[in-house]
Parts: C-alpha cells; structure tokens; sequence
C-alpha cells in the first residue's frame, strides 16, 4: 500500500522525487566533486524549481559508479525499483535519459513498471515529464536515439579492434609462453623463447606430443600459466603461428608486429610432422559434452548454480544439471537434485524462439536493425531453431540468455537485450545461406 501524503488545504500534495545518477566507469569516482555529484546537484536544482507543485527530494541516494547502461543489473537501481514498488517515490529525476539505460528494451520493461507503480520519470536536461503525453513521446523519440548511439560505438570499437588484427596489432588476450606485453605489443622473454624452441626441436626428434610432454614436467618446466604440460597444450603451442612472426585473425594468418622465435625451416618441418600425425582420440573417451547452459543455470529454490555431469549405462552417455550446493550437503533437501541437459535446454530454445517471434519484440528490432516489421517477422519464424545443428543453438544461448532460474515447477529466463540485434543477424545469415 503506498504511503499517504500530506495535504493541506491549498497547497499541492507533496510529490516525493528521488535522484538516480550514472557514470560508466570508475575513473574520476575518487575525486571530490565527480560526475555522479554533479548529476544529483542538477537533479537537487531542479526539484527545488518545481517546490511550488509540492516537490521535495528524499535523502536516499542512488548512485551507480562504474556500471554500464546497457543492462539493469546495477546495485542502485535495484534498490531505486524495490522503493517505487514499495510506494517510497513518486517521481524518479535524472540528468538524462541515457543515465537510466542506454537499452531500448530495458527502457521499455522500466516505463511499464514505473506507470504499474504510478510513479513520474523525469529527465533534467531534456525536460522530459512521463506525466505528459508530449513527454513520454520525447522519451521515446530519445530512448530510440540513444541505442542507436550505442550500437555505432559498438560497430565502431568492433570495426578497429578487426582491423587492428587484420594489420598484425596485439590486440590483447592470453599471452602465449616466449612473449610478455610491454606498450601494448608482444616483446620476447628470451629465457622463455628457448623452452619454446625445445618443444619444437624435442618434437621434430620424437614425433610424439606426449613423449615432449612428459620429458618437460621431470624437467621441472611449466607452462606460462605454472601448470604441468599435457598432449593438449604441446600440440597448442606448436600450432600457434605467432612464433614466426603471424598472428591469426578469424581463418586467416597475417603478419604481425612481434618478433619471431622460430626459424622458417624448423616450424615447416613440425607442421609437416603434425600433418601426417594428426592427434587422435583415446578410443574408450567420447566427445565432451559442450554444456551450453554452464554458468547460466540456476536453482530457484537455493540459488545454487547448477553444473553439468555425465554417467553411462548400459554403453549409453546420459548428461545432467545437478544443483551444486545440494550435491555438497549431507543430506540432500533441494527439491531439484539434476534434471536431464538435452530436456532443459530444449525448453529454453523453445521459450527463446517464442519471445523472439512476439511482435513487439519484432517492432523493437525493426527500429534497431532498420529492417520493416514483416522482415523481422520472417527471419524470426522458427524456423531456424528446427534445422539448427547443436553448436548454432549453443551459440543463440550464449548470445541471448543472461541467466535461467529453474524451479520445481516453473522456469525464468533473462534476455541479454544487447545480444538480440547479433543473434537475429546470425540467424538471418543463415536463412539467406539455405
């Protein structure tokens, strides 16, 4: 029930207005006066403007420092919703509307809860008033701007960072064993180089990744990680091209900026070995199961996560998500122990493709990718969750599922709105290869 307000006879009730404030990233956080300060004083002044319409701002503070807009996962503005709901404010003020979220989508979910609650939304700098049917026009007007703002940067970052690569730049990652960074380029640990230059020559000797292998864990030699060396990670490091100089981009090798370790003659002369040695499968072991709801699935009713794991029977491979917390308690109480992997996430691709049809998800598409409604509709149909191979379903769950909270007798999926526009373009690629 929400809280009643003072009135007296003359005077307007009171609206209680609560500040919510932004910053992207941590820099300037520490100093006295940062970004986040000024946000709530122009909130604070516009407030004190509007005091003769009963305005007054509550104390709370609401304040996300060093969080994206791209998402609603943000401490503060949890709080900020459980407190509308609640009946604790009746008007949310920001600096902009992009301080609220930067998603379409997300924007969308907010103004319905906001309307649900009764409560106004306010934007300081745009003088935008949801109160108003002019208002909440504007606000969608700038919420449709302010993602395609986002996704330009997001093409642009995507654009330098792939032609970065394609000129031969280091552009981050795992730094392979022989290299340590130094201003963001690849410089060689000489001490390093020459392990590096052993497991190519041992290999070229001996011809089997195993033999090398083990030759380095009794020489005491780790890995660059400080792990003892596997078939695995010989035949890693002998595959990787970056010791000539190369770096890989996509399927493609180019030059990089690095200095080489090898000599052209012995990496030929191991690429020729590993060619007519390819590694081969230990007979008895079966492909592993990729899992794609790893670290996605989660119980409801403990809030463990729940982790995948195999048995066989009678020659038969079955896999399951097993609530982690239950599996590590004496006695077991969770009402869900494990449930089979192929069920749970056939049921999550099934209510993916239902949300992903719904019109107004389309409508919303159709503003973000600048195709008409009815293109949307067809590239969305359903069809391609039917002819999908295993890996094209594994990837719509990595790019669309933030997280699935399993209950005994329901299921709650999170949509990663950002990953919508890069699934749908995936999926039309492949509708336009049939």
């Amino acid at each position: 029930m929400r809280e009643s307000r003072m009135e007296s006879n003359n005077a307007p009730p009171y609206r209680r207005c609560a500040i919510y404030t932004r910053k992207s990233v941590e820099d300037g956080l520490e100093q006295e006066f940062n970004s986040l300060d000024a946000q709530r004083e122009a909130g604070e002044a516009y407030i004190a403007s509007q005091k003769a319409n009963g305005w007054v701002c509550i104390p709370t503070h609401y304040d996300d420092g060093g969080f994206s807009g791209g998402n609603t996962s943000r401490p503060a503005l949890q709080q900020l919703l459980k407190d509308c709901e609640a009946g604790l404010i009746d008007t949310v003020v920001v600096y902009k509307v992009d301080r609220l979220s930067r998603s379409l989508c997300d924007f969308t979910d907010l103004s319905k809860d906001f309307a649900k609650w009764n409560v106004a939304f306010v934007s300081v700098t745009q003088q935008i008033d949801t109160s108003t049917s002019a208002g909440k026009m504007m606000l969608n007007m700038l919420m449709a701007f302010a993602e395609y703002e986002r996704e330009i940067i997001g093409e642009r970052i995507r654009d330098k960072f792939a032609a970065s690569k394609r000129k031969g730049i280091w552009m981050g990652g795992c730094v392979p064993l022989g290299y340590r960074v130094e201003k963001r380029k690849l410089v060689v640990v000489p001490k390093e180089a020459e392990i590096v230059r052993r497991v190519f020559r041992r290999y070229l000797e001996s011809q089997s990744p195993i033999a090398v292998a083990k030759e380095l864990i009794e020489a005491g030699v780790k890995t660059k990680k400080g792990n003892n060396w596997s078939m695995a990670s010989v035949i890693r490091l002998l595959h990787n091209p970056i010791y000539i100089g190369k770096l890989t981009y996509k399927n493609e090798v180019v030059e990089g900026e690095q200095e080489g370790i090898l000599d052209l003659k012995l990496w030929e002369g191991v690429q020729k070995c590993l060619g007519r040695n390819p590694p081969r499968r230990h007979p008895g072991r079966q492909a592993q199961y990729s899992a794609p709801l790893r670290g996605l699935l989660f119980c409801g009713h403990c809030g463990g996560a729940m982790t995948p794991y195999s048995k066989t029977k009678n020659g038969k491979r079955y896999v399951y998500y097993e609530c982690l917390r239950d599996k590590k308690r004496a006695i077991h109480t969770c009402p869900i122990r494990h449930i089979e992997a192929g069920m749970v996430e056939d049921i999550v691709l099934e209510r993916l493709s239902g949300i992903l049809r719904t019109p107004e998800l389309a409508l919303t598409l159709s503003g973000m990718t600048g195709l008409d409604e009815a293109a949307v509709m067809r590239t969305l149909d359903g069809s391609f969750w039917k002819k999908a191979t295993p890996d094209e379903k594994a990837r719509m769950l990595e790019l669309l599922v933030a997280s699935v909270t399993l209950y005994e007798d329901k299921m709650d999926i999170e949509v990663r709105t950002e990953g919508l526009t890069c699934a749908m373009e995936e999926i039309e690629n492949e509708s336009d290869q049939d």
